[in-house]
């Protein structure tokens, strides 16, 4: 497995996989063709069926047009054998010939794959030894060790700061999202409601007001995403909102010091990756079981963490916040990170917190491991119609409109 830092990215929202994918596959490609006199780029399956509404065209013009313009062809009715999120990038000369044609994918979290014969090296080199939740968790017990110390173990000593860096972002993009009001872009007309449901929650006794507030917080946080405000990948820009959130509330209200609440993050990120690594993490190849589905578990796990847990009890937290979006589409009205994204990210932050409690509960020894869900999650990703993966062709995608 490569760096957390592949899990946490700090960029523009709305879609990981087709803003920040494509932007950053079309800044390599302006780097390789200054002397060009435009561009074609022709977008395929999901990145096609969805750009509009995620402002992939937006991202890709953006990289080159400091070269020359740039033609974009939509091709949703052709998907490349390798990944749904599939580019291919021409440079055109004076003469309007083409050359060098470059089919790249943008496979989720931001990371980009020229596909079965990877060149790319993007993603910097396998760090992780250990490869399952299981192999580390016996590591963790066998030595006494937390998760985050296999963490520490693996990465280089900047981590610390990387992770402090995010979750600066983290916190500035809930406050932000607190203080917005108004419409976000597009056709749908949805109206922000992170500031509203903080100054409901505030009136509320101390219970209903401590769910009332993560409610807030992950609305804040996904909605800054839509309007293309600035995010940290947890593990997807369509996620970002869930664990930002049990953090924000954590730390707000439980008064948690920011090395336990870094310690945690890097608890989270172990997660995710993990899930990255054996399965996917993106909505188009998989639905938003590998977006909200992941984020969940990271955010149980931080949070069980954070609460004491032992890495049996961590474990089994991630495994029920995966567990229990098993099957979940990924079926966006208008092809927008809005509706039903945003308040995904504010349910799956409050089933966090309960996938906590449970464990917590529990001396952590169940049947069905996280490892198992992850792979449960890849095949019935696989098995899902593309319909349901990011095309907005089918499920809630094609109502209401």
């Amino acid at each position: 497995m490569k760096s957390l830092k592949e899990i946490f990215r700090i960029g523009k929202g709305p879609s990981s996989s087709h803003t920040m994918g494509p932007m950053k596959a079309a800044q390599i490609y302006a780097s390789r063709h200054p002397e060009a006199h435009s561009f074609e780029v022709t977008l395929y399956g999901s990145l096609a069926a969805t750009g509009k509404g995620h402002m992939t065209d937006v991202a890709i013009v953006e990289g080159l047009s400091s070269v020359g313009p740039v033609n974009i062809i939509w091709n949703a009715r052709e998907r490349l054998p390798f990944h749904p999120n599939g580019m291919l990038f021409k440079a055109v000369d004076k003469e309007g010939r083409t050359c060098d044609p470059w089919t790249v994918f943008s496979v989720g979290g931001g990371a980009l794959s020229e596909g079965e014969n990877d060149t790319l090296g993007h993603g910097g080199d396998e760090i992780y030894q250990m490869q399952t939740l299981g192999e580390i968790q016996e590591w963790c017990e066998r030595y006494g060790r937390g998760y985050w110390e296999y963490v520490e173990k693996c990465e280089d000593s900047d981590i610390w700061d990387y992770l402090r860096e995010v979750w600066q972002v983290m916190q500035a993009a809930v406050e932000r999202g607190l203080n917005h009001e108004g419409v976000l872009p597009g056709p749908l007309g949805l109206a922000r409601k992170a500031p509203t449901y903080y100054v409901k929650a505030s009136g509320y006794k101390a219970h209903l007001q401590s769910r009332g507030m993560v409610f807030a917080y992950a609305l804040a946080v996904s909605e800054e995403n839509a309007s293309g405000g600035i995010i940290a990948t947890a593990p997807t820009c369509g996620s970002c909102g869930v664990l930002p959130a049990v953090l924000y509330h954590l730390s707000r209200g439980h008064m948690f010091s920011e090395e336990r609440i870094l310690h945690a993050m890097a608890t989270a990120g172990l997660i995710g990756n993990v899930a990255k690594q054996n399965a996917s993490i993106s909505g188009a190849d998989v639905g938003c079981q590998g977006e909200v589905g992941v984020a969940c578990a990271m955010a149980s796990a931080a949070a069980c963490q954070l609460f004491g847990g032992s890495p049996a009890q961590i474990e089994y937290a991630a495994e029920m916040g995966l567990e229990h979006h098993l099957g979940m589409t990924c079926d966006p009205m208008c092809g927008l990170v809005q509706i039903p994204c945003i308040e995904r990210n504010a349910f799956a932050a409050t089933r966090a917190l309960d996938s906590q409690l449970y464990a917590a509960f529990s001396d952590g020894r169940h049947r069905v491991t996280y490892d198992r869900v992850v792979r449960v999650m890849k095949k019935t990703g696989h098995d899902l119609p593309s319909l349901y993966k990011e095309t907005s062709a089918g499920g809630l995608a094609t109502e209401g409109l």
